[in-house]
């Protein structure tokens, strides 16, 4: 059955006010340390009977160094490739027979793999885990096969995309790539780069990055901690520790002392659009929370400001829409942005002159009702986003890497109550500001 929009967002702003005097419920979580440095969090929940085993590397294109990128998104596809007891493609195969689901994802900062299974499956779910993390196929074949789905994904996702290719390719210039190159190129990377990889190469990054002491496992749902800690023991336990990775550095991103505007020719574009991105702070930094209320307010929704403003009244955009932190959570700096498309027959430069001219002063009126809105639009994405193993898995995993400890998954909704309109004010004022960002104007290219 499918409901009709104004339904369904009626409905949604009902349960959040419901919610309003909630906060999400504490999470109970077990903890332990494998030999080798694998690092374990249980979170035992009976309420189905499902089980969740989520893997965080801590490897992400923040690893990469210049003329060696795109490794980390080539290592998600590679992980799929087989291994010493499990055949290419067979991973998924087991899983889905056994009706689970799985998938892994890339981010600045880490690369993550689950498998979402019935609780009476979760030693398939941990052994096809333990076997790849231990034995990754690495061959000249898959090597091969694995650029070129690289490049079809290229292709098809962003090149064919409009504006996609310039929030992917010129958005991290926001950062200087002298002193903090592990966020100033591109998280998919560049297929020059991946065209020059060699087996050794892809060898030797496994063999660094895809180590137990490298790796966080959260496992959630229908399980039995005693029974689960003799498993992941029994599996991963016999696993030789790596050598440690060198630190990743990144130095202070601060303002710049002047405003960087790049023009971008798009050919997928029809429409005009102007994006703006400011350095931000990292989700453990105490500005973090009021940075993305203040993101919600401005640019999430019918109601946010920049769609009132820009959209329904001066009619200006057809589309106006907040970015924050839009490639994922990063440990060494932030992305707080926005993007706004051009009505039909509205001139760019009036665009960006109406927008810049917003987001000056949009922080001067926000009132205590947006700032609640705000509030309760994030308690409810969050007691919402718990609701199955797999989502509590994952918000295990961001507290201890990105707040520094599991336990951080109780604590972090203070942090955004405690936010007042003063905090939305003064974030707005020491972070908006012309010499701290970067804006990109993207144009349809001339036929």
């Amino acid at each position: 059955m499918r409901l009709r929009g104004s339904f369904v967002t009626a409905l949604v702003l009902t349960v959040a006010t419901t919610l309003g005097a909630q906060a999400p419920s504490r999470v109970r979580v077990e903890s332990f340390t494998l030999a080798n440095g694998l690092r374990v969090h249980l979170v035992e929940d009976h309420s189905a009977q499902v089980v969740a085993v989520n893997v965080w590397y801590d490897v992400g294109s923040r690893n990469e160094r210049a003329g060696r990128t795109g490794f980390a998104h080539l290592f998600e596809h590679m992980m799929f490739q087989g291994s010493a007891n499990v055949k290419k493609a067979e991973h998924g195969q087991l899983v889905e027979r056994a009706g689970g689901q799985l998938n892994g994802s890339t981010q600045p900062d880490r690369t993550n793999y689950y498998n979402e299974v019935p609780s009476n499956r979760l030693n398939l779910a941990l052994w096809l885990e333990a076997d790849r993390m231990r034995s990754l196929t690495v061959n000249a074949e898959n090597l091969t096969n694995q650029k070129e789905a690289v490049k079809e994904e290229r292709r098809l996702r962003f090149d064919n995309a409009p504006y996609t290719a310039a929030l992917v390719d010129s958005l991290p210039t926001l950062f200087d790539r002298a002193s903090c190159f592990a966020y100033a190129h591109s998280i998919i990377g560049s297929m020059d780069d991946l065209n020059a990889a060699t087996v050794a190469d892809v060898q030797a990054f496994f063999d660094l990055y895809y180590s137990p002491n490298n790796a966080v496992l959260v496992i959630a749902g229908d399980l039995q901690p005693a029974a689960t800690r003799r498993l992941v023991t029994e599996y991963f336990g016999g696993i030789a520790r790596g050598a440690a990775p060198a630190a990743v550095t990144c130095s202070p991103q601060g303002a710049t002392g002047r405003e960087v505007v790049r023009r971008i020719p798009d050919r997928n574009a029809t429409l005009p659009a102007v994006l703006t991105a400011y350095r931000a702070v990292p989700p453990a930094h105490a500005d973090y929370p009021a940075l993305e209320l203040l993101s919600t307010i401005i640019g999430t929704g019918e109601s946010s400001r920049l769609n009132r403003t820009l959209v329904r009244d001066a009619k200006v955009a057809v589309v106006a829409q907040s970015l924050f932190d839009p490639f994922g959570p990063m440990r060494g700096a932030g992305i707080f942005g926005a993007i706004v498309i051009a009505n039909q027959g509205v001139d760019v430069d009036t665009l960006k002159a109406q927008f810049a001219s917003e987001m000056k002063t949009i922080a001067q009126g926000i009132t205590a009702e947006e700032l609640k809105k705000a509030k309760n639009s994030w308690r409810s994405s969050t007691i919402f986003g718990r609701q199955t193993a797999l989502a509590t898995s994952e918000a295990v995993q961001y507290a201890a890497m990105y707040l520094g400890s599991p336990e951080a998954i109780n604590t972090d909704a203070a942090r955004y109550e405690s936010v007042t309109l003063a905090d939305l004010r003064r974030v707005a004022t020491a972070y908006l500001r012309p010499d701290n960002s970067l804006t990109l104007v993207i144009v349809p290219e001339a036929k």
